[in-house]
């Protein structure tokens, strides 16, 4: 369905799309300006000494269909205890839109959830939200995803055409099964790319954060969202930032949960350091970065939260403009679309060199 805030009207990406065939618009605040480009032009638009910084977080099969209930739960983050947060849905699946559910089955602390082969126990009912549970998995760490794999779905939504299978939502460089979702900021990021931005003398570094679920087709849930996150910095990344801070680089998160997990990080010492690290942190106009300069993400309309975390790099005005620009050169967003660089400053524009 399309969208329509201030202004700006985008079409959804319907499935995913051959490699580069996306368009990447450059919201620059310094110049106040905004130009188009085709993906495959990123790496023209950083410069020698700039670091990019990915999250490398695998995608589960978080749909889970219930076979004692005509119902759905959705993974929606893990707790430190080895519990997890997930959203109840009633009966249908990705092809009606998720506020259109029917109302799902009213459950109680201590019934059981069977998923076939995989049991799962209901800990807590949320008091102000009954359809968000606290679950406990009748296993735990490699034979839970094991089984995860085998019996769960994509979580997708009704504007997919057809049934995503695992491998459409896994950017190139995935490894550790933590997201819920795709850190789909990362999707276009193709190993050409990727060789091309080294190539060019930027520096590549990644975070493993868990990514949750965009929406709950509860408009008084999704204001709760995005819920406390888990994150990994390694110490490589740690230096990595460093470096190019030294060196005068630009620090480029691919997607907002990156900048989640290291400002989060960031605000709990002087310093940056590495290890995991759970992050509540909720990213608004007035927010000053400590660590990001720039953020590659895909289209946001004003309204939602990630455009209140893209404010925080640019101002409101410039970046409803940009995107007035992109609906109407018809710009697609979701996961499968288009890609939005907000970063300051030219490309050829010398690096500042530190003091």
């Amino acid at each position: 369905m399309n969208t329509s805030l201030a202004g700006v009207l985008f079409e959804p990406a319907r499935a995913p799309r051959g490699p580069l065939a996306e368009r990447l618009l450059h919201v620059d605040r310094e110049a106040r300006s905004f130009v188009d480009h085709p993906f495959a032009r990123l790496p023209s638009l950083l410069r020698p000494g700039d670091l990019v910084v990915v999250n490398d977080a695998a995608t589960l099969p978080a749909s889970l269909r219930l076979t004692n209930h005509d119902a759905e739960i959705r993974l929606l983050a893990r707790e430190s205890d080895g519990t997890f947060r997930a959203v109840l849905f009633g009966a249908g699946d990705f092809r009606t839109r998720t506020e259109d559910r029917s109302p799902p089955p009213r459950l109680e602390r201590g019934a059981v959830l069977s998923f076939g082969e995989l049991f799962a126990s209901v800990v807590s009912v949320d008091l102000d939200e009954p359809r968000l549970l606290r679950v406990r998995f009748d296993r735990d760490a490699r034979e839970l995803v094991e089984a995860l794999y085998r019996v769960g779905k994509v979580v997708q939504y009704a504007y997919v055409e057809r049934p995503l299978e695992l491998w459409d939502v896994q950017n190139r460089y995935a490894s550790r099964p933590w997201a819920f979702e795709p850190p789909s900021a990362g999707r276009p990021l193709t190993i050409g790319v990727l060789g091309e931005l080294r190539a060019h003398g930027v520096a590549l570094a990644a975070v493993t954060h868990a990514a949750g679920l965009s929406s709950t087709g509860s408009s008084s849930l999704d204001r709760r969202l995005p819920l406390p996150e888990q994150s990994d910095i390694p110490i490589e990344t740690v230096r990595a930032v460093e470096a190019a801070k030294e060196r005068g680089g630009r620090v480029v998160a691919v997607g907002t949960t990156v900048v989640r997990a290291l400002e989060g990080r960031a605000l709990e010492s002087p310093r940056l350091s590495a290890g995991r690290n759970e992050t509540s942190l909720v990213i608004a106009p007035g927010f000053r970065p400590r660590i990001v300069d720039g953020l590659l993400t895909g289209l946001h309309e004003p309204g939602t939260s990630h455009f209140a975390l893209l404010e925080a790099f640019a101002e409101r005005a410039l970046l409803v403009r940009a995107l007035e620009h992109a609906s109407r050169l018809g710009y697609l967003e979701h996961e499968f679309g288009d890609s939005c660089l907000v970063l300051p400053g030219a490309p050829n524009a010398p690096n500042r060199m530190a003091e």
